[in-house]
Parts: structure tokens; C-alpha cells; sequence
């Protein structure tokens, strides 16, 4: 089975910008990128899924590079319902060089910032060498600018696609790259550097798009309490990483395993198996969170995550051994804090409304004692022992000071 057969079966081509890519794909050889911009300080699990396909390239003999967009973050790619909020030049750097580290420190390759080479054409230049080959009726065709005709769309967010297109041309030029890699919403901005570099070099670039990892209601797979799954240790643990894969839906579990893990083909055929006759055994789950976390963080984390999970939920809980989160000082009034911002700090909760609900149904204990009333509070002191947080069956949170 060549990179290209093992794609589709694990379900991770979408699009395909020319029948013969899948030959160019089998013989290896190609110089592509994958991109993404630098909107938060650290990758999250959807970055995760397709991040990894730039190393099953590269071990199918394929040459990766990774871009990080410090001049596409600092405009903005539209959203289908909304337009992004601005951040600020220094909040995209410092962006920028947490994502070049975890990128590099994760998969090895190569980093470039698109900053390096836009921030360096001005505005006459740009609108003669790139602007005179972007026809307005093609760009309006394009899925995510026509979803947003209706509602309104600035031209800022509207020029996004011809930057994107210009690092395709950019990398095409300088670095050789034939081929571009991403997820299946950037379709329009990625067939828009193919026709490009068509334009101004009058040679052929290549793309193929990844579906989206998502739940079985169709939401974007990734996130908890309304918060995303970071790879950033601080944000979100081994352990309670290690929750969120033990508790993925089973009908959706082996199609986590294709795209999120190395695992053979047969492997994961017999993990389906065992998922289908015995389901409450969770295996296909349990190989789902070994071989992202190790992937991630090391064995060792792995195991701890696993440690700490089988503490919490054996007859005995250690304290020591579950997972803390500090809670800022700047949250207490009076020396206390009441269960609801408590819920909403150690992220059991994503919002108070929601921890109010919690606690008034029941679904909250501390300390192994049910909580019922969302205005209990507790003291500075009581944190500096250290509380133990349970909402439901099977979230756990130990919190200090």
C-alpha cells in the first residue's frame, strides 16, 4: 500500500487538486507545507491531526515544511459566521515562538514565518506583481467569502486569500515547494496559490485538503467544557488529556485511531474489533491515549496520566497523585471563592451558568462531600490543603493556592 492508498483508507484526503498527484504522492520526492497562524501561544489537538500527516510524508520520502503565519495572524482568515478580532504585533511574535517551539521541539522540521517575506512588499508592488492576477468574480466564488456576502465581509479579511496564496507562490520560488497540505476550509485559499503560480511561473503546483476531525454531531473534535485540547502541558495535562481520549465516543474512536496515531492498519482492525464485541473493555480508547500522549509528552507522562486515573478511580484516592490546578489569588473576595468560580477556574465548567447547573442537579462533590448549593464558598486556607473537585463519574480536579 503506498502514502497514498494509506491516506485514504485512514480517511485523510478530501480534495485533490489533479488526478496525478496520487502517483507524484507514491514516489516521493515532493517539497510541501503545511501552515497554520500563530492565534494563541500553543498547538491544540486539532493542529495535532494535521500536523501528523506532515510526518507520515516525510517517512514516505517527502520533504516537509511547517509555516507558522506571523503576517496571515496579523490579518485574519474569515470565519464563516464572523470576523476575527485583531491581536497585537507583539501578542502574534510571542505567538509565533511558542508555536515554532513546539512545532520543532514535536516534529523536527523546518519552521518559516511569512512575515519574513510579506511584511517586506509594499502596497503599489503588491497590487502590481500580485493584485493584477486575482479576478474579483473568482475570489467571490470561493465558499467562505460567499457564505459571508450576505452578513458583510471587510476587504481586509476578503485579501486574506490572495496572502495566502502569495506564501504558495513564495515557497514555490525559494524553496521549491510543489505542494501544499491543509485542512479541507482552506480549500479556496490553497487552489488560489495554485492558479498563481500558474499565472506568473506558468508551471503546476499540487494540493490536496484533509477532512476536519470532528464528533459524530459534526463539531470540531478537540475540545472539553468548551475548551480546546492544548498539546502545551500547562494548559492542559497528560492526565487530563489522557480523560478526554478514555472518554471519545466509540463510534467515533477508530476513526481517531486513523488519523491521530501510527498504528498499523491490521492494529487498528483488531482494536475495532475488540471495540465492537466488548466496548465497555475500551481498549481502542486506552491504545487512543497512549499513543498520543506518549507521541506528545513521552512515555513517562503517559504513565503517570494512567498512575493518576487509576488512583482517582480505585477504592482509595491519593491527593498527592491527582492533578493540581493553582488558582489566582485575584479571584478571591474576602479571602474566599465560591464553588461556581472554582468549577470555571480548574475548567470543570466552562462558564458559571453552566457550574450553577452542576451543582444545583447534584453532579458536584468536594473533599468526597456533595455540593448542592452554588453559593458555597470556600477560604484561602482551605486551598492552601488543597480541595478535591469531582464533577460527575469521572472529572476530577485537585486545586491550591
Amino acid at each position: 500500500m503506498g502514502i497514498y492508498e494509506e491516506l485514504e483508507w485512514r480517511g485523510l484526503i478530501k480534495d485533490v487538486s489533479d488526478p496525478s498527484l496520487k502517483e507524484k504522492l507514491n514516489k516521493g520526492g515532493m517539497t510541501f507545507y503545511i501552515g497554520t497562524d500563530p492565534t494563541g501561544d500553543s498547538l491544540h489537538i486539532g493542529h495535532f491531526s494535521s500536523f501528523l500527516i506532515s510526518k507520515r510524508l516525510k517517512d514516505a520520502g517527502h520533504n516537509p515544511i511547517l509555516l507558522v503565519g506571523g503576517a496571515t495572524g496579523l490579518i485574519g482568515d474569515p470565519k464563516p459566521d464572523a470576523e476575527r478580532p485583531m491581536i497585537t504585533y507583539e501578542q502574534v511574535q510571542h505567538n509565533f515562538n511558542c508555536l515554532k517551539a513546539q512545532a520543532t521541539k514535536l516534529f523536527g522540521f523546518e519552521v518559516v514565518n511569512n512575515y519574513d517575506w510579506i511584511s517586506k512588499i509594499d502596497t503599489i508592488n503588491f497590487l502590481r506583481d500580485f493584485g493584477k492576477y486575482f479576478n474579483v468574480n473568482y475570489m467571490l466564488s470561493k465558499d467562505i467569502v460567499a457564505r459571508r456576502l450576505d452578513s458583510g465581509i471587510t476587504f481586509t479579511e476578503f485579501a486574506y486569500m490572495t496572502l495566502q496564496a502569495l506564501d504558495f507562490w513564495y515557497l514555490f520560488k525559494e524553496k521549491n515547494v510543489t505542494l501544499q497540505v491543509a485542512g479541507q476550509d482552506q480549500w479556496g485559499n490553497i487552489t488560489a496559490g495554485i492558479d498563481l503560480i500558474r499565472r506568473k511561473e506558468g508551471k503546476e503546483a499540487y494540493a490536496f485538503t484533509m477532512p476536519l476531525l470532528t464528533k459524530s454531531d459534526g463539531t470540531k473534535f478537540g475540545k472539553t467544557n468548551g475548551k480546546a485540547i492544548w498539546l502545551d502541558r500547562d494548559k492542559t495535562s497528560p492526565y487530563e488529556m489522557y480523560q478526554f481520549f478514555i472518554n471519545s465516543e466509540d463510534s467515533k474512536v477508530i476513526d481517531y485511531l486513523k488519523f491521530l496515531t501510527f498504528l498499523s492498519k491490521e492494529e487498528i482492525e483488531e482494536l475495532e474489533k475488540k471495540n465492537n464485541e466488548h466496548p465497555e473493555l475500551r481498549e481502542a480508547h486506552k491504545a487512543l491515549a497512549r499513543e498520543v500522549i506518549t507521541f506528545i509528552h513521552g512515555k513517562e507522562a503517559y504513565e503517570e496520566a494512567v498512575k493518576q486515573t487509576e488512583s482517582l478511580f480505585g477504592k482509595t484516592i491519593n491527593l498527592e497523585e491527582v492533578p493540581s490546578t493553582p488558582i489566582d489569588s485575584s479571584l478571591f473576595v474576602d479571602g474566599q471563592i465560591d464553588i461556581c468560580s472554582l468549577l470555571v477556574a480548574s475548567s470543570l465548567a466552562p462558564t458559571k451558568s453552566e457550574a450553577r447547573r452542576n451543582v444545583e442537579q447534584g453532579g458536584v462533590s468536594v473533599n468526597d462531600e456533595k455540593v448542592t448549593d452554588p453559593k458555597m464558598k470556600y477560604s484561602i486556607d482551605e486551598l492552601k490543603k488543597g480541595l478535591l473537585i469531582k464533577k460527575g463519574k469521572k472529572q476530577f480536579k485537585k486545586v491550591n493556592i
